[in-house]
């Protein structure tokens, strides 16, 4: 959570100064951490119609910036190596709303 937390400031503020992520809003809705602390996955949404398909390699390619800011604001022995992902939650909670939806209508 604290990953998160941070993670989120520091895009939010535009800490890094990363010309392609300016305009984009970006929401992290998860941080998955392996239990060594070795590598954090990194669940991502862009709000405002977006394509994440543009956003998640930037943000891959920046990762590493991105764990340097990290360093200074989170205590950890050993800091993850960051791999950003697209969360499809959201889209996969909504299609099966469809589903239902459409049940319903046809009966």
């Amino acid at each position: 959570e604290d990953l998160r937390h941070h993670l989120s400031a520091i895009l939010a503020r535009q800490e890094t100064h990363i010309p392609e992520l300016d305009a984009v809003s970006i929401t992290i809705s998860e941080v998955s951490v392996s239990p060594d602390l070795a590598n954090a996955r990194i669940y991502v949404m862009t709000l405002g119609g977006i394509n994440i398909d543009k956003v998640l390699p930037v943000l891959n390619q920046v990762a590493p910036l991105l764990r340097h800011h990290l360093a200074s604001k989170v205590h950890l022995r050993r800091l993850p190596v960051l791999k950003f992902v697209a969360d499809e939650s959201y889209d996969t909670a909504d299609r099966i709303t469809r589903l239902f939806s459409s049940i319903q209508t046809d009966r």
